[in-house]
C-alpha cells in the first residue's frame, strides 16, 4: 500500500501538508513518496509523465494525494494509473494553461478538500467539478493552502486510507 504525493506549484516535496498526511499514511501502515517537481514549476503536463513514470513500480494499492497544480497533476494521472484511492487538495481545475480543463477523476476512492477562500484555483471551478464527477467534496472556511484546516484533512485522509487497506484486505482475502 502506496501514497505519492504531488505539491503545488510554488510549494516543496517536503513542505508541511505533505509531512503531515506522510504520519497519517505511515500511521495507517503505507509507504510513502513525495515527487520533487521544483524543477517542472510551470510545466503541469511534464509533472504528470513524471508522476507515471514514478508510479510506474509503485506498490498497490496505489493512492494519489495532488495539491493544487499537484490536484490536476494526480487527476489528470489517475486516467492511466487507475488509484485505489485519490485525494485532491485545492486542485488546480478549470484554470489557463492546464491543457485538460476537466480531467476524469479515476480512483476507486475519492476525497476533493477546497477552502472557500481559495483565491487562487476558484470555489466554483472545484464545485462544479465534484457535481459533474459525483465526486466527495469538502469546502472549508479556508484558503488556497488549507493551512488552518490540516486536522480535517488528516481525519479525511485517514479515512480514504482506511478505506483503501479494507478493500485491499477483502481483495487478497478473496484471493486465498
Amino acid at each position: 500500500m502506496h501514497v505519492i504525493f504531488s505539491h503545488g506549484k510554488e510549494a516543496h516535496p517536503a513542505g508541511e501538508k505533505i509531512l503531515a498526511l506522510t504520519r497519517v499514511a505511515t500511521q495507517l501502515g503505507f509507504t510513502t513518496e513525495s515527487i520533487d517537481y521544483r524543477d517542472q514549476r510551470n510545466d503541469p503536463e511534464g509533472r504528470v509523465a513524471r508522476l507515471l513514470a514514478a508510479a510506474d513500480n509503485a506498490p498497490r494499492p496505489l493512492v494519489l494525494v495532488g495539491s493544487s497544480m499537484g490536484g490536476y497533476v494526480s487527476a489528470v494521472a489517475s486516467a492511466s494509473l487507475r488509484p485505489q484511492g485519490m485525494l485532491l487538495l485545492a486542485p488546480a481545475i478549470g484554470l489557463p494553461g492546464y491543457a485538460d480543463p476537466d480531467p476524469q477523476p479515476c480512483a476507486d476512492h475519492l476525497q476533493i478538500v477546497h477552502g472557500w477562500m481559495d483565491e487562487i484555483a476558484p470555489v466554483q471551478n472545484v464545485t462544479a467539478y465534484a457535481f459533474a464527477h459525483a465526486a466527495p467534496l469538502c469546502v472549508l472556511p479556508d484558503g488556497h493552502r488549507l493551512l488552518a484546516s490540516m486536522t480535517q484533512i488528516e481525519m479525511l485522509f485517514a479515512q480514504l486510507l482506511q478505506r483503501v487497506a479494507a478493500d485491499h484486505a477483502q481483495a487478497s482475502a478473496v484471493s486465498e
